[in-house]
């Protein structure tokens, strides 16, 4: 193989920003936290990169909704005057890996020398400036960025069952897996638990974090007044924190560039290869709730192709929006519980900048490569557990890899995928949980219960716990005995079809 230096991506330069100003309304826009990110990134790469930047990609984001492109407003903001320009549609978990990986790809196509990538969310200003507008209308409804967001002002049938947003779907995973894997209510908490003790502790020492304080796991996975519960079994210190103005963003070019510019050789972070594979948008679309195909090739798949296990792995980051999405990856790599599976700090405590956390993983690795020289790999989930891409970086150059590389195993992954019920949005009569939740309201009372069931004829359907229906509530709750796999009945109600036991 010939060593084409001009041909190796590698990452020179990161740069992270946590806006905290005394009065959240005087942070900084989405937009400026991603120019402010991509400054860091240069400073740290040496300077003079992002005026010779050929090309930027930006992750899509929701906190500013009016500030829709946004890529030419940081590039002169930055001072780069890039050929190509792009903004992810929409602000998914895997976007950054996306984007580092095409970027990689330009590198090794020689479509470009110098890529830069940043994100950017000021939900905290955006939830601050938008109660602020609702007290002068004189209107006591409390904005929700996430709810709210373009993309989401649906409704529908799954939208009538409480499914809106990804806090109300990943807890089918979350219980679909507990029943899996043979675990009682009790063992999967402890689990969690663990997992998000080890994130606080990793963010408690990492200055980049947002929340920077360790916690003990049993006070993450317990509700409590200060950790109120969002979505059986999640309570406020097991989901990611969106609340925050966070932005980052990394350099990418190539290793002759990175020579030529005099950048050191153990502050180089090589790009290795990665597996990107989709579930279907439809998250009732799924054949499973136990499982996630395409996160399964992803991950494997990433391994296979940089000639890797995971014991080879030095530092890891599997994505960490809630506990189920972790818990899954680490069994399908046999990533250890008691290793830390994040260099950031997990979307809790490092901070949950929707679509952009992947971008803080990413400046984070390369610092931790810079140190041990090792390897890293970085796990990105997006959506409602459907986008699922990964990607391996190293501290020592791979001669086995080569760049452009496809990164997309989609066919694998549907290949693997077990057949998908058919949903049936009218049914009632006699069924079986397949998986199921609890929402809670602000003040910790349930608001609504929602069973994912299927019928005798092996079709999915939906059916809603109404919060009177305290008995029922208390069974899906308490784990005195596992809900799923137990049937009951579904009943024509005043406007859902409500679950009935026996």
């Amino acid at each position: 193989m010939t060593d084409d230096a001009e041909r190796v991506p590698v990452i020179v330069g990161v740069g992270q920003v946590n806006d905290r100003p005394a009065d959240p309304q005087d942070g900084l826009d989405p937009g400026g936290l991603m120019s402010e990110a991509l400054r860091r990134a240069d400073e740290d790469a040496g300077g003079g990169w992002l005026a010779d930047c050929d090309s930027l990609a930006l992750v899509g984001q929701l906190s500013f909704p009016h500030l829709n492109a946004l890529t030419k407003n940081v590039a002169d903001a930055v001072g780069a005057s890039p050929t190509h320009l792009f903004q992810t549609a929409l602000p998914n978990g895997d976007s950054p890996i996306l984007l580092l990986h095409e970027a990689a790809n330009r590198i090794g196509a020689g479509e470009a020398k110098i890529s830069a990538v940043a994100g950017g969310e000021a939900l905290r200003t955006a939830a601050h400036l938008a109660r602020s507008r609702a007290a002068q209308e004189g209107s006591d409804r409390k904005p929700d960025a996430l709810r709210d967001a373009a993309h989401r002002r649906r409704t529908g049938y799954r939208q009538s069952y409480g499914l809106t947003v990804p806090v109300d779907v990943y807890p089918l995973y979350e219980n679909a897996c507990r029943t899996a894997w043979g675990q009682s209510l009790v063992e999967a908490q402890a689990e969690s638990g663990a997992i998000w003790e080890c994130f606080s502790q990793v963010a408690a020492a990492n200055p980049a974090a947002w929340i920077r304080q360790a916690v003990e796991a049993e006070d993450i996975v317990e509700p409590s007044a200060d950790n109120r519960p969002i979505a059986f079994p999640y309570t406020k210190l097991q989901v990611a924190n969106a609340s925050v103005n966070q932005g980052a963003g990394f350099i990418v070019t190539s290793l002759a560039e990175a020579r030529r510019r005099g950048v050191a050789e153990e502050r180089l972070v090589f790009v290795g290869h990665g597996a990107a594979a989709h579930e279907s948008e439809d998250f009732l679309a799924r054949d499973t709730f136990a499982a996630s195909p395409s996160m399964a090739v992803s991950l494997t798949r990433t391994l296979e192709l940089n000639g890797v296990t995971a014991d080879d792995i030095d530092h890891c980051e599997l994505y960490s929006c809630f506990p189920c999405v972790p818990k899954m990856a680490r069994r399908v790599i046999g990533w250890p519980l008691d290793r830390p599976a994040t260099v950031f700090g997990g979307l809790t405590f490092g901070g949950g900048p929707i679509g952009n956390y992947m971008s803080h993983a990413v400046a984070c690795m390369v610092e931790r490569l810079r140190e041990t020289d090792g390897k890293g790999l970085l796990f990105a989930n997006g959506g409602y557990a459907t986008h699922n891409h990964s990607i391996v970086l190293t501290g020592e150059r791979n001669p086995a890899l080569s760049f452009p590389q496809e990164f997309e195993f989609q066919a694998e992954a549907d290949a693997a995928r077990g057949p998908v019920p058919e949903l049936d949005e009218d049914y009632a009569g006699p069924a079986t949980i397949e998986t199921y939740t609890v929402h809670y309201a602000r003040d910790g009372s349930p608001r609504l219960g929602t069973v994912v069931a299927q019928t005798p004829q092996g079709k999915r359907t939906l059916a809603a716990v109404l919060p009177d229906d305290e008995a029922m509530i208390a069974f899906l709750t308490e784990g005195r005995a596992e809900p799923v796999g137990t049937s009951g009945t579904i009943v024509p109600g005043e406007d859902l079809r409500l679950w009935r036991s026996g």
